[in-house]
């Protein structure tokens, strides 16, 4: 069948992974005087841009760990994704091209952009995308997309059916559904007979019913999280999961970029149906080694009182409590086995949890399609040629911290300039 050249190339999504696929898109097809068309669901797109880190938009993290990076696909297929597109040159990029000057968060080593305002973000993204030579269609809800050789038809909620050159996927997943994510993108991956591995709410609030420290709602200590090897669950590895970050207790449980780095491991293991993941908290930087030499020391200061120096004094009388520490105990009077319980619970504590937020507060999906079936020079179908899919949708995730913008705009920019160059590779960087 022969290629149209009226045939526009569609992006179906706008949220980052789609902004960047229709500028690098627009980019790679204008020397052919190829149309680009960015079809999005909301009016205006980028809703998780608007939302993502409290509004404030956390761009790029400052450093990238590879390893953190969680899929139940090829570890070797996303390590060549992840370097496609170097953090060096997106933060090039956003400063550059996008005009925004990144500030590093000094406590988090996250970047975000000066001003802290993520509307300027998306705002600039659609702003360049435009003048590339994209064209934006808002409240646009795709149905289904049909293959057919070089011509591809995307089909519209309202029965529009529109000619396409090549589709570009960018349509997210199921996470935060009131930003216009209801997983179409995935269904029709699946038509289409990609392999969508499992997916599940990841980066989400723990819940406990009833709640044992609703009491305590507010408190935010930064605290380690250990999660240890779950038998029988896919993906859980070997060794220990552990992460540190800030803790926030809820009414309803736990939230925090601690917390929701280890909830998906909490959450497949309740949809496997078999036992919950053990979390275990350590509330302070001190280990049990430092906290015995404090605890030791002798003397007639309270125990309370060391504790509380290292602890909101709420969260202190609370983990005393537990231990069954008495609040006027002196350090020379304090048993060795409340002693151990005290250590225990300082540094190993078991979080109580039984549920989580679900979809709704998901900063991301996990699961998704298998990258196996992605060229991930191009991010092109390895099923259907003309089919490119990004970001979201992917089997792929990191945690808090701009990990997962990292992942959207690589791949989203792979996209672009791989259905832009109608089957180039996307490692052109002239492309700029």
């Amino acid at each position: 069948m022969t290629d149209n050249p009226d045939n526009p190339i569609v992006v179906v999504g706008a949220g980052a992974a789609g902004l960047l696929a229709a500028i690098f898109a627009a980019r790679a097809a204008a020397p052919r005087r190829r149309r680009v068309l960015l079809l999005e669901r909301t009016a205006d797109g980028g809703r998780k841009i608007l939302i993502s880190g409290g509004g404030r938009c956390n761009v790029l993290p400052s450093a990238l760990d590879e390893s953190r990076y969680v899929t139940a696909s090829s570890p070797n297929t996303l390590r060549k994704l992840l370097r496609m597109w170097p953090l060096p040159e997106q933060i090039r990029f956003f400063e550059a091209e996008v005009g925004l000057r990144l500030v590093r968060e000094a406590e988090t080593g996250k970047l975000f952009p000066e001003g802290n305002r993520a509307r300027e973000v998306r705002d600039r993204l659609v702003a360049l995308a435009k003048r590339a030579g994209a064209t934006f269609r808002g409240d646009a809800l795709v149905e289904d997309v049909i293959p057919g050789g070089r011509d591809w038809h995307v089909v519209l909620r309202t029965g529009e059916t529109l000619p396409a050159a090549a589709v570009i996927l960018a349509t997210g997943g199921l996470s935060v559904p009131a930003t216009g994510s209801d997983g179409t993108g995935l269904a029709i991956a699946r038509r289409l007979g990609h392999t969508v591995h499992d997916t599940y709410p990841a980066l989400t609030p723990l819940t406990a019913e009833p709640p044992p420290y609703g009491h305590l709602a507010g408190i935010s200590p930064v605290v380690t999280l250990e999660a240890p090897p779950l038998a029988g669950m896919p993906g859980g590895g070997k060794r220990a999961f552990r992460t540190t970050g800030g803790f926030l207790f809820t009414h309803r449980g736990y939230s925090g970029p601690a917390v929701l780095d280890v909830s998906h491991l909490a959450v497949r293991s309740r949809l496997a149906g078999g036992p919950r993941q053990p979390i275990h908290v350590q509330w302070t930087a001190l280990d049990a080694a430092e906290w015995e030499r404090l605890l030791t020391a002798g003397g007639q200061g309270t125990v309370a009182n060391v504790v509380r120096r290292q602890l909101p004094a709420r969260l202190a009388d609370a983990l005393l409590a537990e231990a069954g520490v008495d609040d006027a105990v002196t350090l020379a009077h304090l048993p060795r086995e409340r002693r151990r319980a005290l250590v225990e619970a300082l540094t190993r504590h078991p979080l109580p949890w039984t549920g989580d937020e679900g979809y709704k507060k998901a900063e991301v999906t996990g699961g998704g399609v298998a990258l196996g079936e992605i060229d991930p020079r191009t991010m092109e179908s390895r099923l259907h040629p003309g089919l490119y899919l990004c970001g979201e949708i992917l089997d792929a995730f990191g945690p808090i911290g701009g990990y997962n913008f990292f992942f959207a705009w690589a791949t989203g920019r792979a996209a672009g300039i791989g259905a832009g160059k109608e089957g180039g590779t996307a490692g052109g960087l002239d492309v700029k």
